[in-house]
C-alpha cells in the first residue's frame, strides 16, 4: 500500500502511522515561532515530527523531539533521517514527565501542540487518544515541567483552543511563566477565534502583544495573511 507524504518546500513528512498527523494547527504554530536566537529546542509530543522539522528549517539549533507513542517516535525518526538536518534532530520515545525527571537538559525554546481535549468524546483508537486527550499530560504537569527545563531567558510556545485561554494563563502564572504575545486564530470573517497561539517567558511584560489572523475568506480560499505567515513552508504559497 502506497502512503501519501506531505511535501513542504524544504522537507517531506510521512504521518500515516503517527498519533498526531500534519494539520493546520501545527503549521500555524511552527510558522509563528521565531527560533533564530535558540541553540537548543525541545518539541514535546512531536508526533510525525513536523514541528521539529519546521524549527530545523528556520534555525541552526539542535532539536530534541519526544513522544510517548513508540510508533510515532519511529516515524518521526524516519522523517528526520530523510531531511537535510538529520544531524541536528534527535528523537526520544518517552513521556514528558519522564524526560524532565531523568534529563538535566536546559532549553532556549520549548514548543508543543498539546493534547487538548480533557473532557471530549474519545476515539476507539488508543493511539489517537494519547495525542488528543490530556490523560497522559495534564496542563499543570506540562507547565511544571517547562518551568524546570526552560532557561531563564527562554520562550515556551503553545497552541490551545480559544476557550482554554484563561485557565492556561492561570496555570502558567502559578509556574512563574507569563504570556508575552498571542495570536487569535479565526477560521473565517465574522467567526470567533478557534485557536490561540501563545508565547510565554519568565519575564512579565508591561503589556501583552495581541494579534488576530483569519485563515480563510468566505469563498474558502486562504487569506493573504495566512499565506504570508506559512509561506516559508507550503509549496503552493
Amino acid at each position: 500500500m502506497t502512503t501519501m507524504a506531505f511535501r513542504f518546500k524544504q522537507f517531506i513528512v510521512e504521518d500515516d502511522r503517527s498519533s498526531m498527523r500534519v494539520g493546520t494547527d501545527a503549521v500555524l504554530l511552527g510558522s509563528w515561532i521565531n527560533p533564530e536566537n535558540a541553540s537548543e529546542i525541545l518539541d514535546i509530543g512531536t508526533g510525525c515530527g513536523i514541528l521539529a522539522l519546521m524549527m530545523a528549517q528556520k534555525s541552526p539549533a539542535y532539536i530534541t523531539a519526544i513522544d510517548i507513542d513508540e510508533v510515532s517516535a519511529n516515524q518521526a525518526s524516519l522523517n528526520f533521517q530523510q531531511s537535510i538536518w538529520d544531524k541536528r534532530l534527535k528523537i526520544l520515545h518517552l513521556s514528558f514527565q519522564d524526560f524532565v525527571k531523568h534529563h538535566q537538559d536546559q532549553f532556549d525554546l520549548i514548543l508543543t501542540n498539546p493534547p487538548w481535549f480533557s473532557n471530549s468524546l474519545k476515539s476507539p483508537r488508543n493511539i489517537r487518544n494519547i495525542a488528543r486527550h490530556d490523560d497522559h499530560l495534564k496542563p499543570r504537569d506540562l507547565f511544571e515541567g517547562v518551568k524546570k527545563i526552560l532557561r531563564g531567558n527562554g520562550e515556551f510556545y503553545i497552541i490551545i483552543p480559544a476557550d482554554d485561554q484563561s485557565s492556561i494563563v492561570e496555570i502558567a502564572g502559578e509556574n512563574n511563566l507569563f504570556l508575552n504575545r498571542q495570536m487569535m486564530v479565526i477560521p473565517k470573517p465574522g467567526r470567533k477565534p478557534k485557536r490561540i497561539l501563545m508565547d510565554f517567558t519568565f519575564s512579565s511584560p508591561d503589556h501583552i502583544i495581541t494579534e488576530e489572523m483569519i485563515i480563510r475568506r468566505e469563498d474558502n480560499s486562504f487569506t493573504n495573511e495566512y499565506r504570508k505567515l506559512t509561506g516559508d513552508y507550503y509549496l503552493e504559497f
